[in-house]
């Protein structure tokens, strides 16, 4: 089996261009093929948390920071294009930037004051800073509706034609799922990029080369709160109507296991992630509750056998074969020695 994702992955290095194009053709006419609206549904949930998975995937696959609050910023930009396009009469297309710049403001305000931390001590701050937000958007009745939520979120236009349904919506979810894509690895290739990835790696190297740890931590967390509240944006008008209960600790994890079982620090992994676990949410709708324990089991099962990830490599410092390298090279020299 890994043999398998080694020759893919290898195939699709090679033919990389080709590859992109046709599976891009083939997700735009895609639509065209399926009538059922149960499909197209399932679809546009996946595009959604690929955007999602990978929005966390750039804070803790690519700098190494451990979020798992990421609901709360989900929740901060649907909330902002709802109240957006239903008080004030804003259009989706104008609400959905603002709301991505907003949440990535709350992500900045959670970064400064928590530079210092990493591990557990991150995560818990981050657990925190979602519960309070979802506490803050069930409790302000006078601004997110309180318990009723808000209802009636008017979809996107544009030239007239609605996007009311999950044939149409589909293709924003899309737009937004390869905007994101091709703007993330645009920045992983670039200075900014390769400061969170030495960050990642090994912080105090990184700092004592000369690299502004505290910018560019900063700098991350905005840029995943950034493309989460962008996806909040598109979800509101998508379901017409939102409440507190949608943005839970359970939503966080369910982001989270689709970053561990796709692949952290790269760009294919959270798609993957998104595809196994909303195919396994649905084939698993029957028992209900119980497919948490499936998650769960799925996770266990990949920290075992790819630490990295369905598709990470195999000499990622995530996989953790790096380090056993290292001590058998250690140890081969004091055999010859």
């Amino acid at each position: 089996m890994r043999d398998f994702i080694t020759k893919s992955k290898a195939l699709y290095q090679k033919h990389k261009i080709w590859f992109n194009i046709a599976i891009l053709v083939i997700l735009v006419v895609l639509p065209l093929f399926i009538r059922q609206s149960y499909l197209m549904g399932v679809l546009c949930r996946i595009l959604l948390y690929a955007t999602l998975a990978g929005s966390l995937n750039a804070i803790n696959g690519y700098s190494g920071q451990t979020c798992i609050g990421h609901a709360g910023f989900f929740c901060i930009g649907a909330y902002c294009e709802a109240i957006l396009a239903t008080r004030l009469g804003l259009s989706f297309w104008l609400a959905l930037p603002i709301a991505g710049i907003v949440t990535a403001i709350f992500g900045g305000i959670i970064a400064l004051p928590t530079l210092k931390m990493k591990g557990i001590y991150l995560s818990i701050v981050t657990l925190g800073f979602s519960e309070i937000v979802r506490l803050v958007a069930l409790n302000w009745e006078g601004l997110t509706g309180g318990p009723m939520g808000i209802k009636g979120i008017p979809v996107p236009k544009v030239f007239g034609m609605q996007f009311s349904g999950s044939h149409t919506y589909y293709y924003i979810f899309l737009a937004i799922a390869v905007l994101f894509i091709f703007v993330t690895g645009r920045v992983i290739r670039s200075r900014v990029g390769r400061a969170w990835i030495s960050i990642r790696e090994d912080q105090l190297a990184a700092k004592s080369l000369g690299v502004q740890t505290s910018h560019y931590k900063s700098m991350n967390f905005m840029y995943g709160a950034f493309w989460a509240g962008i996806a909040g944006a598109a979800y509101a008008p998508y379901v017409r109507f939102i409440d507190s209960t949608m943005f839970t600790l359970d939503e966080g994890f369910n982001i989270l296991s689709m970053v561990i079982i796709g692949g952290q620090g790269t760009l294919v992994g959270p798609v993957a992630g998104s595809v196994i676990v909303n195919l396994l949410t649905e084939l698993l709708r029957p028992v209900g509750q119980w497919r948490m324990v499936a998650y769960g089991l799925l996770i266990i099962v990949m920290m075992w056998w790819r630490p990295q990830g369905l598709v990470g490599a195999s000499d990622s410092i995530l996989s953790g074969n790096t380090g056993k390298k290292r001590l058998s090279r250690k140890a081969k020299k004091g055999v010859s020695a």
